[in-house]
């Protein structure tokens, strides 16, 4: 297919009306003449400076008496009067030896005489030594103005001659400010196409339409159907919103601009409306073409709920771009894409048919979706060959495909620095791992009471996730700090969840107080180790409460969408219930919790002796897998116990005369904090 795409045109030079700068020659060469002129003048008039020696008027009196001062008719003694001065000064040669010569040779001198002190004595002295001088009166009043000045007026030429290019261009710089910033994206510079696309099939396929729309609109427009006018992308971050639209461009044979929401809005009033005016008029010129906005939140935010009022900024951009879309001058031909996470800021004048035509949800990926995402970054790495990317896939609920990009790039430098040729499976488990639960920070020193400590309050949260029904199968447990937790009891959903059950959130908060309990069971008092389970649970059930309907209030939705989106809508916003529902609320959620802590301490002090057995392995091998939890609940010895690579030195026999360190109870003098399951997928 050929290449319509318009080639941005450059401006020429020459022609008149042209944005770059001019080079004019006449005025360097006038530069290069002037300073030549006064540098030479300079120069000379240094070298007969440097070449005249200055005596002062004593020396001089000195040499006249001594009579080495020359008075010929070829080297005469000059008075030279300088008009309008005072100041006189004797200009002559005398008689000198200057070594390695042994004769005296005549040297040029100067010296400076003030007439009215210094006259009398110096004809008395003139008139002893028989010499007579020339009086020669001069005038160099204008020629010694004229060179001071010149090196002040080269200076301040050559300063404009520099700074008016940058001049011109700030001036044009000012005018260029209702100039769109929208760039055209080259062919060339864009190699993504659909293939490199991948897990969000439904998208793609509706922007695979608008393509081929413009390639063959008349295979469209036989049957009346019409080109949408715009196409609004809406997704979580990390969808690949922003990959869908350069794939758009790869794959369309019309030009494509892309540019920020951010780019409208500017300091000065009405830039924003003039840049969206621009953008438009240059989209005509190249339609039909495609026109990507990028976080259009930042412009197309409600209007008349910010505090700037109607004349604000924003609310012009937006209104501009309102009336270039479907307005009175609308014209057929250029195509909007835009793209947010954040549609419920947006004007609903402009989601309306007409202006986007149609919305495209780009979500997250399902566990397919997530397995194509992996092979498609996978191309750029080096895999072993025994590396199962459906394990990953199934591993990773709820991730991005931002997030499945970083798997595999942590994989890749977790291989390189261990020197490995490909990567293996256990890097992009560990990768995983890191990515969602943050690095193991194994250099963080802890104390014995605190890893104790720690390991009693994973082993209340593991022991709940695998004997109470209706949790995540449990993942891995460990008590080496991991991102901003001491320890972590880690869960994964068997597959894709879209929905959470009643069963399911009062699991959820069985297993959340588990920490908690067991600590107090270990220490007998409790810490501030259970803060973010109490932040977990408390969320929990106040949803469960106000937006599940999951409780004895009944189905009444008490709270707004989590909105936060202005000052002015929030300020206006009244509670849509009393005083005494809101107090119905606060002791529901309280009811909730507390029936949750009461379940999950019965469970617990029925399998202290499994919570215990859980705390000493996990003080042993410090990471346990989901599948050795239950073999410790199930059969009280693990099957497959991990592998310790280095052991420490074994500890010395303890006196015969006292107990072994083994039988005793693991139980420190404090308590000390461990730390809240992290949140799953």
């Amino acid at each position: 297919m050929p290449d319509d795409t318009p080639t941005p045109k450059r401006n020429n030079p020459n022609q008149p009306g042209s944005q770059e700068p001019q080079f004019n020659w006449k005025s360097l060469v006038l530069i290069v003449i002037a300073t030549a002129l006064i540098g030479g003048a300079l120069f000379f008039r240094g070298t007969t400076i440097a070449s005249t020696e200055e005596l002062t008027l004593p020396k001089f009196d000195t040499l006249l008496k001594e009579g080495k001062v020359i008075s010929t008719a070829e080297k005469p003694l000059e008075l030279v009067i300088e008009e309008g001065r005072n100041t006189q000064y004797l200009s002559g040669y005398y008689r000198k030896k200057i070594p390695p010569a042994t004769e005296e040779i005549p040297t040029p001198f100067k010296t400076s005489v003030y007439m009215p002190f210094n006259g009398t004595s110096l004809e008395k002295d003139l008139a002893a030594a028989g010499i007579t001088p020339n009086v020669r009166p001069e005038s160099n009043v204008l020629a010694s103005t004229i060179l001071n000045i010149l090196p002040i007026l080269l200076f301040l030429v050559v300063l404009y001659f520099f700074f008016r290019s940058q001049i011109k261009m700030a001036g044009r710089g000012a005018m260029n400010f209702g100039k769109s910033k929208a760039k055209m994206l080259a062919r060339e510079k864009n190699k993504i196409t659909f293939k490199d696309v991948a897990g969000v099939e439904e998208a793609k396929e509706e922007v695979v339409e608008l393509v081929e729309f413009l390639r063959d609109p008349k295979k469209f427009q036989k049957l009346g159907g019409r080109i949408p006018k715009g196409v609004l992308m809406i997704g979580a971050p990390g969808t690949g919103k922003t990959l869908l639209a350069r794939a758009i461009a790869g794959e369309a044979d019309v030009p494509f601009f892309n540019i920020s929401g951010s780019d409208f809005v500017e300091m000065f009033v009405g830039v924003g409306a003039s840049r969206v005016r621009d953008m438009f008029e240059q989209g005509r010129k190249s339609a039909p073409c495609l026109i990507f906005i990028d976080e259009i939140d930042a412009v197309g935010r409600h209007r008349g709920h910010g505090v700037g009022g109607g004349h604000d900024e924003r609310e012009q951009t937006l209104n501009q771009l309102l009336v270039e879309m479907d307005g009175f001058d609308a014209q057929d031909g250029v195509i909007i894409i835009a793209a947010t996470n954040r549609p419920d800021v947006l004007d609903p004048a402009l989601l309306r048919p007409g202006r986007f035509d149609r919305q495209v949800t780009v979500s997250l990926p399902d566990v397919k979706g997530r397995e194509e995402i992996l092979a498609v970054h996978a191309r750029k790495v080096k895999l072993s060959e025994k590396v199962d990317l459906s394990l990953i896939a199934r591993g990773t609920p709820g991730y991005s495909g931002a997030e499945l990009s970083n798997v595999l790039n942590e994989a890749a430098l977790m291989a390189a620095r261990k020197g490995q040729k490909a990567i293996e499976q256990c890097d992009l488990e560990e990768a995983r791992d890191k990515v969602r639960w943050g690095k193991e920070r194994r250099s963080m020193a802890m104390s014995e009471k605190e890893k104790t400590s720690t390991a009693w309050h994973e082993a209340g949260h593991a022991l709940l996730n695998v004997v109470i029904d209706h949790t995540h199968p449990l993942h891995k447990v460990t008590i080496i700090p991991r991102g901003q937790y001491l320890g972590a009891t880690m869960y994964l959903p068997e597959g894709d969840k879209y929905a959470t059950q009643r069963k399911e959130a009062l699991a959820m908060l069985i297993m959340t107080m588990g920490g908690r309990i067991a600590e107090e069971m270990f220490t007998g008092d409790v810490s501030n180790g259970a803060s973010g389970d109490i932040a977990q649970a408390t969320k929990l059930a106040r949803r469960m409460v106000c937006e599940w309907g999951m409780s004895n209030l009944g189905m009444i939705r008490f709270s707004e969408e989590n909105e936060m989106v202005f000052l002015g809508r929030d300020m206006s916003r009244a509670r849509e219930y009393s005083e005494s529902t809101a107090q119905q609320i606060d002791s529901e959620v309280k009811r909730l919790i507390d029936d949750a802590y009461n379940q999950a301490t019965e469970i617990l002090k029925s399998k202290q002796d499994k919570v215990e057995l859980i705390a000493k392995a996990l003080l042993e091998f410090e990471t346990l897998e989901g599948s050795q939890i239950e073999d410790l609940i199930n059969l009280g010895h693990m099957r497959n116990p991990p592998v310790i690579a280095q052991k420490p030195p074994p500890l010395p026999p303890p006196p015969s005369d006292t107990p072994s360190e083994v039988s005793k109870p693991i139980k420190p003098d404090y308590p000390t904090g461990g730390l809240a399951s992290p949140v799953p997928a």
